[in-house]
């Protein structure tokens, strides 16, 4: 006969084995990493092109912006805390971000104001390395801009490609986020 504590034991090893393998799957589910064609894009390109949500669900222009890849494949952005990208992030808008160009490779994200400070760290200390204008101090990202709150930092965590050829088009119904691709089942 096994004793209360073996029996204890036992019960919650099997609980946590029953919560890894229904967390497993949700977490796979929720974030796509980027392809190799995506990633290989992201290496090569200058900008990538962001629009939002608007409240309407309709989706907002897209604007170019810089930006560095994290070493978890997330992108991460500086902008203004008034921008409407900002604004709108904040209160839970998606990404749509073309790679290069605003006719470039496409993806949706999750996106949202990042307050960890290694992460705004990772974005002052990279933009530099990236960007010629950003190393002679002209829109460079620094602490003291961040803790002034004159920028702010976003995180975007790529959740699913879009369509080839999706384009920006203001106005018009934004994909959801969970939104299964036209070419899912083919694949």
């Amino acid at each position: 006969m096994k004793s209360p504590r073996a029996s204890l034991y036992a019960y919650l090893f099997g609980a946590l084995i029953a919560m890894i393998a229904i967390a497993t799957p949700i977490a796979s589910a929720t974030a796509a990493p980027f392809s190799q064609s995506n990633l290989e894009a992201l290496s090569k390109s200058s900008y990538i092109y962001i629009a939002t949500v608007r409240k309407d669900g309709n989706q907002s222009k897209a604007v170019p912006v810089w930006f560095i890849v994290s070493k978890d494949h997330r992108v991460l952005i500086e902008t203004s805390p008034t921008s409407w990208k900002a604004k709108r992030i904040s209160r839970g808008s998606p990404a749509l971000v073309w790679i290069g160009s605003s006719s470039g490779p496409a993806f949706i994200g999750k996106a949202a104001i990042i307050k960890d400070t290694s992460v705004q760290d990772e974005v002052i200390e990279q933009y530099p390395k990236k960007y010629t204008l950003a190393w002679i101090g002209i829109a460079r990202p620094s602490r003291a801009k961040i803790d002034r709150e004159q920028i702010v930092v976003i995180q975007i965590e790529p959740i699913r490609e879009l369509r080839e050829g999706f384009q920006s088009q203001p106005g018009t119904p934004a994909p959801a986020i969970d939104e299964v691709p036209a070419n899912a089942a083919a694949r």
